[in-house]
């Protein structure tokens, strides 16, 4: 959108161009701006939470956190004021960040045993993400979803034997060593066999005889035996995504979806897939 078409709208409008779209030289400045704040205000919440810098700098940090809070609810409220369907921003994701950016304070506030909920201003974070307008990025995370949903069903049958496995060694566990060595449930006993499982080891459970140790050892080395399974599947999975994307160049005359990455001819019609400068550009 160039700066013409942006004068001959009205100022609502205007507004609204440069606080939800980036097209324009005014919506990079603000949203410029606006990160600069954003990342302000997550230091002042850092630096809120440790405790001497509290004490020393307490007050400062007070103010400038309301300051923040209050740039950010203008912002929010010009936002509502400026979208052509509020009731689509509010009840949207980024509408529901924003309203969490600014509720916490108000709440505290008026509910002094509120202020743990001041915590949920790191939320603030999310923001960045629609603020940088990372487009390529986003297209190159829709692989991992895509193979997410291409695992699904392999990791729900892995997780489902891997729990039925950490009940059986549990079970067997508080069956071998019992509550005199600290195994005092079954539930208390799956717990050591998925802290086990997962080489995690916390140690604040251990077996204390040989049958004990014995199906410990064998627990230790079915987890290393399994940790690599599902990213495996995932592995798999996110390849083959990547393989299906780079197929993806369709003929513009008979509409075959199915091409090599660098083919520049349509393998059913003989068309060409690409204008010349565009294939350069691309090689």
């Amino acid at each position: 959108m160039d700066n013409d078409s942006l004068q001959a709208m009205s100022w609502r409008e205007r507004l609204y161009v440069i606080i939800f779209f980036t097209n324009t030289p005014a919506g990079r400045r603000f949203d410029t701006w606006l990160l600069v704040v954003i990342l302000a205000s997550l230091v002042v919440v850092m630096f809120d939470s440790v405790a001497s810098v509290n004490a020393r700098h307490g007050v400062l940090l007070t103010n400038l956190e309301w300051a923040f809070t209050a740039v950010f609810a203008i912002e929010y409220a010009l936002r509502i004021y400026t979208h052509p369907e509020p009731r689509k921003y509010v009840f949207s994701f980024y509408g529901a960040v924003d309203l969490l950016s600014v509720l916490p304070a108000f709440v505290a506030l008026l509910f002094p045993d509120a202020q743990y909920l001041l915590v949920v201003r790191v939320v603030r974070m999310l923001r960045i993400f629609r603020i940088l307008k990372l487009t390529p990025y986003l297209s190159q995370a829709n692989f991992l979803l895509v193979a997410l949903r291409g695992s699904r069903q392999k990791i729900i049958v892995f997780l489902a034997s891997v729990t039925t496995l950490v009940i059986i060694y549990g079970t067997l566990m508080y069956v071998v060593e019992g509550p005199a060595n600290g195994f005092t449930s079954i539930p208390v006993s799956i717990y050591w066999a998925v802290v086990t499982l997962t080489t995690v080891g916390f140690g604040d459970i251990v077996p204390h005889t040989s049958w004990g140790k014995a199906l410990a050892t064998m627990v230790m080395i079915t987890g290393y035996s399994i940790i690599a399974v599902p990213t495996g599947i995932f592995t798999a999975e996110l390849a083959n995504a990547m393989r299906q994307d780079s197929l993806q160049h369709s003929c513009p005359v008979c509409d075959k979806l199915t091409h090599e990455h660098h083919a520049a001819y349509c393998s059913r019609c003989g068309s060409r897939l690409f204008d010349k400068p565009e294939r350069q550009a691309q090689d």
